[in-house]
């Protein structure tokens, strides 16, 4: 059995709390249409996916958004109203500073947009903090795609039990955890961190 080498976070819900209620609110407020921003973006979702997938980049995505929505800002007030909707989990920041501090090199694994880590690296010190970073849009693949786990492992030089991975969704566990990764599901900060301990990674 392979002891852990490195610890592989996912980002949103994770390490980040995040609402797009709040994107939503401030986005639907500067449109010429009657729009419901309780439904913006679910009723937008393929666009977002494909922006997460980078198939779009964030010019054509705004511009998108812009016309069916018919947003009158700019596309900077538009990029600040979309990603300033994220808080950070003290507890996780500190788990995760812990583990630096043990010497373990840790990752950031996210399906993502470049406005969301540009205004979270700006935004949030401890983010500067992680070995590499592997996003959906860099890619062309979201989790749970076994392909952007491969990327992982190249990326890491890490695979199977060498691989500590957190999630908050049951589906990206389940296929890290197909890879035989030490898959943990956060359900808590508290529940994590007990998992970790489990592992002996921390103490």
């Amino acid at each position: 059995m392979s002891s852990p080498k490195i610890v592989v976070f996912d980002l949103g819900k994770v390490l980040v709390d995040f609402d797009y209620s709040i994107a939503a609110r401030r986005i639907v407020a500067r449109c010429d249409r009657a729009l419901d921003h309780a439904a913006f973006f679910a009723e937008h979702a393929p666009l977002l996916s494909r922006y997460e997938l980078g198939l779009v980049n964030t010019q054509q995505f705004f511009e998108q958004i812009r016309s069916v929505s018919g947003f009158g800002g700019s596309r900077e007030e538009f990029g600040n109203y979309f990603a300033d909707i994220f808080t950070p989990i003290p507890q996780m920041v500190a788990l995760h500073a812990q583990l630096r501090q043990r010497g373990f090199p840790t990752y950031i694994f996210s399906n993502t947009n470049e406005l969301a880590v540009r205004h979270i690296r700006t935004r949030f010190e401890f983010f500067s903090a992680f070995q590499g970073y592997i996003y959906s849009y860099h890619h062309g693949a979201m989790k749970p795609d076994p392909k952007l786990y491969e990327v992982v492992e190249r990326t890491t030089q890490c695979t199977g039990e060498q691989i500590i991975y957190i999630d908050d969704l049951p589906q990206n566990v389940a296929t890290a955890a197909g890879r035989g990764w030490h898959s943990v599901l956060q359900e808590s900060p508290d529940k994590t961190i007990a998992a970790l301990l489990k592992l002996g990674v921390i103490d």
